[in-house]
């Protein structure tokens, strides 16, 4: 795993290589244990004497009364070397060490040569190398083995689902029901992080309310469907394959041309993800009519990428990553300054919505949800819930569970007045989640200029 360029360390003026370092690391961790003891190391203060340079990035950890653990890391071949005695490969050490390496933290000395105990290890690894291929050939060598280890978590979990369903899904809801936290952790051993993240989810289904086994069974049904997949990924087209494994937690690289645009930003909010932060922002092309997710990632304590205001015009290049309905891209090369604007993107109807969804789910069968913009729709209260309305034609979306307990769904009903918006958010099969709305500045015209809201 190449974690920079020729030798060199990643430099804070370049995020899109800063954020492929990080999704890089955050796949090297071998089990839940690792991943948790790299994010508690991946603070400041947890190291002395650290730095970077010459391909390489180093630390000394205290270790009270024992002798301090020295760690370093060869970011060019993924080696790595440790005092402690955990036996981890990688280490915690050495993963809270490509945390701050990845994240740019300024305590990581960039301007020292590294101190001879890490030149000699550098000097002894590099001189067992036979040539510059070895890299590429034992980066391949750990592919295989890491698609080893999915295909055996795959095989696990595909047995599990088998033995839930024969056992009854209302042994799920007894209190106390340690399956799907069990389950995740030997998902995120087998390396799949994907996996991991759809059996927690399954675990709060029990609870979400009337008729959870009819929603627990279609999860389920997801999930082994993503399983089958896997085990079969070598007879899927090209394109569902790279949705597969993008859905079970194995990164890509961006490929394709890139797509020089004058995007607008349409919305972008942060999710937790245990100790990483993960940052969503939406864009549209104006010119090229496509919608792009960016995605960055913050180490613990650590903001993700600079934010994009919403509603903002940027002259970028975008480069599409390969699989789930060709959605996320890599920010590139900006030119010029972004301008902000009033204008909304082009939307359709409720109706539009839901279709370009359904033809989104046969690219991809585990999409939550699907971008759409709805012109002329109108909040109003349905029940216990909200909807919106389309003023034309009286169609319309409940609004999504999640947006329910959210200012922002507070701040598009104070927008609209009971007039009509347009609304930009992610349309799926639990509903619409309005993210952005744009209103008419005046009273009597509601094709008159408008204002971008964010609501996430």
């Amino acid at each position: 795993m190449v974690l920079s360029q020729g030798g060199e360390p990643w430099r804070s003026t370049n995020p899109v290589e800063a954020r492929q370092a990080m999704e890089r690391v955050l796949d090297l961790a071998s089990d839940v244990w690792s991943r948790e003891a790299g994010g508690a190391f991946a603070a400041e203060r947890a190291w002395t004497g650290a730095g970077c340079g010459q391909g390489v990035v180093w630390g000394i950890r205290e270790a009270g009364e024992g002798p301090p653990h020295r760690t370093a890391v060869d970011t060019n071949d993924a080696a790595y070397t440790c005092g402690c005695t955990g036996g981890e490969t990688p280490c915690g050490h050495a993963l809270g060490l490509l945390l701050l390496h990845a994240s740019e933290a300024p305590m990581l000395d960039r301007t020292k040569e590294p101190p001879p105990w890490v030149a000699q290890w550098l000097a002894d690894r590099r001189a067992r190398a036979t040539s510059g291929g070895s890299a590429a050939r034992a980066a391949a060598r750990r592919a295989d083995r890491r698609a080893e280890r999915v295909t055996g978590g795959a095989q696990e979990m595909d047995q599990r689902l088998i033995d839930l369903l024969r056992g009854g899904l209302a042994a799920a809801d007894r209190p106390g029901y340690g399956l799907w936290e069990e389950t995740a952790a030997r998902m995120v051993d087998a390396q799949a992080p994907g996996l991991a993240s759809r059996v927690r989810e399954l675990g709060s289904v029990p609870a979400s309310g009337p008729g959870w086994p009819a929603r627990l069974l279609e999860e389920c049904a997801l999930l082994r469907l993503l399983d089958s997949a896997w085990l079969g990924l070598d007879r899927l087209p090209a394109p569902l394959a790279a949705t597969v494994r993008s859905r079970v937690g194995l990164t890509a690289s961006a490929e394709g041309p890139a797509v020089r645009d004058h995007w607008l930003v349409l919305a972008q909010y942060d999710t937790p993800d245990g100790r990483i932060v993960t940052r969503r922002t939406w864009m549209y092309g104006r010119d090229s009519g496509h919608t792009t997710l960016l995605l960055s990632y913050g180490a613990p304590g650590r903001a993700p990428a600079p934010p994009l205001p919403v509603g903002t015009v940027m002259d970028a290049e975008v480069t599409p990553y390969p699989g789930g309905g060709g959605l996320r891209g890599e920010l590139g090369p900006q030119f010029g300054e972004p301008l902000a604007t009033t204008a909304p993107p082009p939307g359709g109807t409720t109706a539009d919505a839901l279709a370009a969804y359904g033809n989104a789910l046969r690219d991809d069968p585990w999409l939550d949800a699907w971008p759409a913009t709805l012109r002329a729709v109108i909040p109003a209260p349905s029940g216990d819930g909200w909807q919106l309305v389309g003023a034309a034609d009286g169609s319309a979306l409940p609004v999504a569970p999640a947006a329910l307990s959210r200012p922002g769904l507070w701040k598009l009903v104070a927008l609209s007045g009971g007039r009509p918006l347009t609304v930009f958010g992610e349309c799926g099969h639990r509903g619409f989640d309005p993210l952005a709305a744009w209103c008419a500045e005046t009273s009597d015209a509601e094709d008159g200029p408008r204002a971008a809201v964010a609501l996430a």
